[in-house]
């Protein structure tokens, strides 16, 4: 017998006779004419080479062959209806799943530990691994499902299947330590440039919208150290005379280590904050529940704002003698 001969809805038919024994019957129950239920029973009879069904005073009576196959097709009708037909769950508080997610070292401080504390609250079974990831290989692990999301600053994922969400737009600060020698509770462009800097080397991350700044403006600061992360830096500006200009999230995080937190005394763009998945994975039941924790937790709510309310009076203050100098803002791009 040749599968691609057999029209797979008459196993509906084939299934129904063997419950109801009675081809009117079952024609109703199946919504179709009894013409065209004694049509389909004549091509099961063909393909099968049997008569399957005999009419007798008590009914449709199943032959010994039919009988011999009754239980393989409802396997396979109840195989395609739990297995194919039916979309996949997802139930938080039954899972046992591990999340992968790659995000920056700053984002592992400040967006991990929300996202963490849902998950622990809703799937307590569950469980969150942070995979660095380089650049060049992040969309193939989006792909192939090895990273589930990417939170952070990714300016070069935008492959045709990588879809995006934003979350919120984060700004820059500069850090000094707190005792500084000359460095008080405001930041001047001529402060800025007469500093020894610390600057981080970061290709295609957030630490280079603030470089490219520094470029366009063509200002020369005397940069004493080059470094590949961010996570020395707080502890070298808290026992030097150096400044560092880093995502404020990282400030705020350090701030009780003996920083001071101080509005850059130029205008820089934002970074833009996004999460990202590849389009295989829109209907994936367990990557949509994740996403949309990220975005209840993250979308327009900057979590290293709440750490210093003082900040955002800082940078007021600091902005108010420079309204008339020309500024460059960044429309903040909504999904």
């Amino acid at each position: 017998m040749d599968i691609r001969r057999l029209d797979l809805n008459l196993l509906l038919l084939l299934d129904g006779l063997f419950r109801t024994q009675n081809l009117s019957a079952l024609s109703r129950e199946l919504g179709m004419s009894q013409p065209m239920a004694s049509t389909g029973l004549r091509k099961l009879r063909d393909f099968f080479d049997d008569p399957l069904f005999l009419s007798t005073g008590r009914g449709m009576r199943p032959t010994p062959f039919a009988e011999s196959i009754a239980e393989a097709v409802r396997t396979v009708l109840s195989t395609v209806d739990q297995q194919i037909l039916r979309k996949p769950r997802f139930v938080p508080e039954e899972s046992d799943r591990v999340f992968t997610v790659t995000t920056s070292d700053i984002g592992v401080l400040i967006f991990i530990p929300p996202i963490l504390q849902r998950i622990r609250t809703m799937a307590p079974g569950a469980s969150l691994r942070c995979l660095p990831t380089s650049h060049e290989d992040l969309e193939d692990a989006l792909e192939s499902g090895e990273i589930d999301l990417a939170i952070g600053y990714f300016p070069d994922l935008v492959g045709p299947n990588i879809v995006t969400e934003d979350l919120f737009d984060h700004p820059f600060t500069s850090i000094v330590r707190k005792d500084h020698p000359t460095i008080g509770d405001t930041l001047s462009l001529e402060q800025f440039l007469a500093a020894d800097h610390i600057v981080v080397n970061q290709q295609g991350r957030s630490q280079e919208i603030f470089e490219r700044r520094v470029r366009e403006l063509k200002l020369q600061r005397r940069v004493v150290l080059h470094l590949p992360h961010f996570m020395s830096v707080p502890q070298l500006i808290a026992t030097s005379d150096m400044i560092s200009t880093v995502p404020f999230s990282l400030g705020a995080w350090y701030a009780n280590a003996g920083l001071k937190l101080l509005p850059p005394p130029v205008s820089i763009p934002l970074i833009e904050l996004k999460q990202h998945w590849h389009r295989r994975m829109d209907n994936e039941p367990a990557v949509r529940w994740l996403q949309t924790i990220v975005a209840e937790e993250l979308r327009d709510r900057d979590p290293a704002l709440a750490m210093s309310a003082d900040y955002a009076k800082s940078r007021a203050k600091a902005a108010a003698p420079t309204a008339g100098r020309a500024a460059t803002t960044t429309a903040s791009r909504r999904r």
